[in-house]
């Protein structure tokens, strides 16, 4: 069997990478919800259209991106067996033309491309056989975000409006780098997410610091092992009211370790927010950390998907 194949059953399964972008503005988040406009929900339905003669394959994502929230760097997988892989090579009813393996996921990706359309705001940058072990979710070590925010010195430019809040105070960056700085590390951060049931809130915070960008935009760079739900956000809120002296720039830190949720500062809106980047390990160890992920989780009592 070769490594990057899968076996259920009697039938032979590969699994597929996928790295996609996408403007969230008109998304209601990533997940498939009935009724609703949403990422997963587009490239299943293009995925129903190309496997029209077999069951649709699902697509498993690193991380769920809320409404509103943009991706550069999304990364999903998801497993093809055979005969659907085989009949990415070929028009329908043609002979195979002998690509191989990795062409046919070359052409996945250029045929998601096509039905999603020239003008979409989806675009799968990429699809490759995975390696061996490889798992979107669970083999992943971090998610980075990226908040812009245009603050009363920064650009008011309609171009970028729907990825960039514009804040009408003067913010302090040192004070909010300050702030950010000491929220870093292993923590529960129940103060900083949406509760929910049987989910933990433990996470490890590898990176926050505050930039001005070129533009002068101030951009935040937030990298953690995961996110719970709105605590990017959550965290932005914290530091901008630090960096407008709203808050003392102690204060985010002991709000944390209060372990409750507060009005002392507001949660940001997602436009601001892309996900630029997943993490992984070198592909000798993808299959380690899955096992690891997976058995961590259960006993951590995290339910929801990161």
């Amino acid at each position: 069997m070769a490594a990057d194949d899968l076996r259920t059953g009697e039938r032979t399964l590969t699994r597929i990478r996928l790295d996609i972008a996408y403007d969230g503005a008109d998304f209601k988040g990533w997940t498939k919800q009935p009724g609703l406009r949403t990422v997963q929900g587009e490239l299943e339905t293009a995925l129903a259209t190309i496997f029209s003669r077999s069951s649709p394959p699902t697509l498993t994502v690193a991380g769920r991106t809320d409404a509103g929230v943009h991706a550069l760097g999304q990364v999903a997988h998801l497993d093809l067996g055979d005969e659907q892989l085989t009949s990415l090579a070929r028009p329908r009813g043609a002979a195979s033309t002998g690509r191989g393996r990795h062409g046919n996921a070359e052409t996945l990706a250029r045929r998601l491309n096509g039905i999603l359309g020239l003008d979409s705001d989806i675009y799968v940058s990429r699809a490759v056989i995975a390696a061996e072990g490889f798992d979107a979710r669970f083999s992943a070590l971090w998610r980075r975000y990226e908040y812009r925010v245009a603050d009363a010195s920064g650009p008011r430019n309609p171009l970028e409006r729907n990825r960039t809040l514009w804040y009408p105070a003067l913010l302090d960056i040192e004070l909010m780098n300050r702030a950010a700085e000491s929220l870093l590390g292993l923590h529960d951060w129940a103060a900083y997410c949406k509760p929910r049931v049987g989910a933990t809130t433990i996470r490890t915070l590898q990176e926050f610091s505050w930039i001005r960008d070129h533009d002068g935009v101030l951009v935040a760079r937030v990298t953690a092992d995961a996110f719970c739900h709105s605590m990017v956000r959550s965290l932005v809120g914290a530091t901008i009211a630090a960096g407008e002296s709203k808050l003392d720039v102690g204060r985010p830190a002991a709000v944390r370790d209060e372990l409750e949720r507060t009005s002392e500062f507001k949660v940001m809106p997602a436009k601001g927010l892309v996900l630029l980047e997943v993490g992984y390990p070198p592909d000798a160890e993808l299959a380690a950390r899955a096992l690891h992920t997976r058995a961590r989780r259960p006993a951590m009592g995290l339910t929801e998907q990161l």
